[in-house]
């Protein structure tokens, strides 16, 4: 049985996703990304322009052009 998403369901996994990673490593690069994707009292982003980026990333996904495999390079 397949599941699905909404779009901002997927959005709200992904912060809770990255939140949890954050109180794991309080990584000060992922502390700013969700600071920045955090939503306002209007539903909105702090940043706009993550929903814009995010709404890419799902239209390539749902084309199937996210690789997800590995790739080790050699220096």
């Amino acid at each position: 049985m397949e599941e699905t998403l909404s779009v901002k369901e997927a959005y709200a996994a992904m912060f809770e996703y990255l939140k949890a990673l954050y109180q794991t490593t309080a990584s000060d690069d992922l502390g700013g990304l969700l600071g920045s994707m955090s939503l306002l009292d209007d539903g909105e982003p702090v940043n706009p322009a993550v929903w814009a980026d995010w709404l890419r990333a799902v239209q390539k996904a749902r084309q199937g052009k996210v690789v997800m495999n590995l790739e080790l390079t050699q220096d």
